[in-house]
């Protein structure tokens, strides 16, 4: 029974990687959509510069259905990354499609425009004193005085406490 287990998982574990072998080991190329408040912007690298120019990229909206429709801008950058940007677009579902200037679509990819901004937290908007957290304690700086009356008063709670369960054990004691 051990050597049939044995045997079985092996042979799994020969077939998964003569399947993951099989799966061709050449990158996938493709595009990378970001949005930025109303802005969209598009990178790629899959495209080659011919006669000066890389490509252009197209923003369709839902009702738009092929790349001539959507707004058009020509692709810009170097040879490791081209970049397009689309500013004041209005909030909705949009779809991204590059065009090389060799003909190949480098690729499509959907993005959601919101009218939600995020907000921008800068150094100067935190507290210059840490958290003040718990019940106004922590807000204002007691003096020493106060630190040692408070201090007496807690050790005091302590012997009485102390004192109170000794008499509640042995009535006859003090």
């Amino acid at each position: 029974m051990r050597t049939t287990q044995l045997l079985l998982r092996s042979g799994l574990t020969a077939a998964a990687v003569t399947a993951l072998a099989a799966v061709p080991a050449v990158a996938a190329t493709g595009i990378s959509v970001s949005t930025t408040g109303s802005t969209v912007s598009v990178t790629t690298s899959a495209c080659t510069q011919v006669n000066g120019s890389w490509g252009t990229a197209s923003l369709l909206n839902s009702s738009q259905a092929n790349f001539a429709q959507g707004r058009q801008v020509t692709l810009s950058g170097t040879s490791a990354l081209q970049s397009a940007a689309w500013s004041s677009v209005s909030p909705g579902t949009y779809t991204v499609v590059v065009m090389c200037s060799n003909g190949s679509t480098a690729g499509t990819q959907s993005v959601i425009v919101s009218t939600t901004t995020t907000p921008t937290i800068s150094a100067t908007a935190s507290p210059s004193r840490g958290v003040m957290g718990g019940l106004g304690g922590a807000a204002k700086d007691y003096g020493p005085l106060t630190l040692g009356a408070g201090a007496a008063l807690v050790g005091i709670g302590g012997i009485a406490a102390a004192w109170f369960l000794r008499r509640r054990a042995k009535p006859y004691r003090l």
